[in-house]
């Protein structure tokens, strides 16, 4: 890319606030980013020097647009929103991370803990949770233990007389509808008590559980209690700070190095350092703006505290309007104590990470980039990758993985079962092909960059004749096998030409990587339908025998092997006797092609 493509209107960009898209040759957003200043921002990536990703993501950049705003909190926000919208391969994604549990406290109809996660937690909510709890063993552990000490409600719905619960004295009885409301109130005072910090009550709480069942003799259970007992010191007794306000309150820490960031968020709650989260980034373009993302992404999926507290070079303005709470900067004290000690934690955490950072980026976006010039492709995005596996070497199956950008997209992966009755590797491809690509014709959905198949150019051939007939051209090449059953050389579906591929090297491992998840999946699939549905297919394949038949069949004698060891005359009490002639035949025949291929 040249700055002089770019020469009269890069002039024309104005020194405003806004958000600045870049397109590639194809109209399509590669990255959206936000400027204080238009101008000097745009101008940036075509004058002077950019490397790593800034040099590759403006190498693909063919035209630029831009949204003027009034501020530049209107700009981040604009940025989001077009994030969002148009999902661009150089941004960090707007994706659904895991969420932190919480222990939440209903209290009507009636008194109830459980554990929720939120993805979008908000104070008007005016929700009663407490946490968040990074080990979720422990908030299930604590709201058992709750539960157990504390007589709530434990049943769904209002049955119609007492429960179990009631009657060993867990639950007061919701259901007669007699309960003290003194003893409601009593009894949620603890809970929200202990919920907010206070220890104690907890302990007493199990102290004199302890001490009534030793007094009565039932050392099991009182030796139960004194499991839960130490559990609970082990996971209230945290590192205490010393702050005494009881403010609920997050600190975030940052550490840069060799293009990535590494950002620790420490969870204060109720003067109790309750646990921490941990991320690592890739630095595409500008490290700030990406991290000022990152922690607005974060705040939009997770509970809001009432203070933050950032370093200086965090955007705090922008940051407390979006998010609305209160971002400190502090700069003395104890509080510039934590911040440093969040800081100290993100700089261990990226030093341990990043060696496994890099090397799992070179498996990924690099192999990946390799493979694209290897096969000369303009890009390389997305990979489909196809096997077929026969069940009782009749019944076929399909399985379809995809890798976008050198990394596993499970969320797309599809199964097949394919409608011939014959092991027929040559029509099986070409059923899978036409249903997989038809069928992304109709609903107009991502096409690959390349695809994969498992086999030489007999797949080849049945795939690209498929995708002739849909009017498709897409690159597609074969993975042959030598006589060890390993992945030694492609075959390239434009010219059939074969390939060796250098075993020690990053596309030889990539390509494995991909066969192998493909035969994974298919095979897992094929597993399934074995010990799930397989007397069932069968069955379904024999003219003569209906649901009703089926049914019957499976009721009586189980799995197929009982079915092929009954005599006719037994098999004839529910089918016919030529129905069942027929059905032992193939269950027969079945077994012999299975001991050929076997030898």
């Amino acid at each position: 890319m040249v700055k002089s493509m770019f020469e009269e209107k890069l002039k024309l960009v104005p020194h405003l606030p806004g958000s600045y898209q870049m397109r590639d040759k194809n109209g399509i957003v590669i990255y959206v980013g936000k400027a204080k200043d238009l101008y000097k921002r745009v101008n940036s990536y075509f004058k002077g020097t950019v490397t790593g990703k800034t040099r590759k993501m403006v190498s693909e950049v063919a035209d630029f647009t831009y949204i003027v705003t009034n501020s530049e909190t209107e700009a981040f926000i604009t940025e989001i929103n077009l994030i969002k919208e148009y999902n661009p391969k150089y941004n960090i994604l707007l994706k659904d991370d895991k969420s932190y549990p919480y222990i939440e406290y209903i209290a009507k109809p009636y008194p109830k803990v459980k554990v929720s996660r939120y993805l979008n937690i908000k104070r008007k909510d005016k929700k009663l949770i407490f946490g968040p709890f990074p080990n979720a063993y422990a908030a299930r552990r604590i709201v058992k233990l709750i539960n157990r000490l504390y007589p709530l409600k434990k049943c769904e719905g209002m049955p119609k007389q007492v429960c179990l619960y009631y009657h060993i004295g867990e639950c007061l009885g919701y259901c007669t509808k007699n309960v003290s409301l003194d003893k409601l109130k009593q009894m949620e005072q603890e809970i929200l008590g202990f919920l907010r910090g206070n220890d104690k009550i907890i302990k007493d709480k199990l102290m004199e559980k302890i001490n009534a069942y030793s007094d009565s003799l039932n050392y099991e259970v009182a030796k139960e209690l004194t499991e839960e007992l130490k559990f609970i010191n082990i996971v209230l007794d945290k590192q205490k700070v010393e702050l005494h306000d009881f403010v609920n309150r997050d600190i975030i820490g940052y550490f840069i190095d060799k293009g990535h960031i590494g950002i620790n968020i420490l969870f204060i709650r109720n003067n109790k350092l309750i646990g921490s989260h941990n991320e690592l980034l890739t630095i595409k373009l500008d490290s700030l703006d990406e991290l000022n993302f990152y922690i607005l992404n974060f705040y939009l999926r997770h509970e809001v505290p009432r203070e933050v507290l950032i370093p200086a070079e965090i955007n705090k303005e922008v940051l407390s309007e979006l998010v609305n709470t209160n971002f400190l900067i502090p700069v003395k004290g104890i509080k510039k104590k934590i911040l440093d000690m969040a800081i100290e934690n993100a700089k261990i955490f990226l030093e341990n990470e990043i060696t496994q950072a890099l090397r799992e980026e070179m498996r990924t976006t690099d192999a990946n980039e390799e493979l694209r010039k290897f096969l000369n492709l303009e890009n390389l995005r997305r990979i489909d990758a196809f096997d077929n596996s026969n069940l009782f070497g009749t019944f076929s199956v399909s399985g379809m993985v995809v890798f976008k950008d050198g990394v596993p997209c499970k969320k797309e992966y599809r199964k097949y079962k394919i409608s011939l009755e014959k092991n027929d590797d040559y029509n099986t491809m070409k059923e899978v092909i036409y249903r997989r690509y038809y069928r992304a014709l109709l609903d107009k959905t991502e096409m690959p960059d390349l695809i994969i198949v498992d086999g030489g150019i007999n797949q080849i051939n049945a795939c690209l004749d498929t995708l002739k007939s849909l009017n498709l051209h897409l690159k597609v090449v074969g993975l042959k096998k030598n006589d060890k059953h390993r992945t030694s050389e492609l075959v390239d579906g434009d010219n059939y030409n074969i390939i060796p591929i250098d075993k020690d090297s990053n596309i030889f491992h990539y390509l494995t990587r991909i066969q192998d998840e493909v035969h994974r999946f298919t095979i897992t699939y094929h597993k399934t339908l074995r010990s799930k549905g397989s007397i069932s297919s069968v069955l379904e394949n024999i003219d003569g025998i209906g649901n009703v038949r089926k049914k019957e069949l499976i009721k009586k004698y189980g799995n197929l092997n009982n079915i092929k060891n009954a005599s006719l005359e037994e098999l004839s009490e529910i089918i016919p006797l030529n129905v069942a002639k027929e059905l032992k035949d193939y269950l027969i025949s079945k077994d012999n092609a299975q001991n050929s291929k076997d030898l």
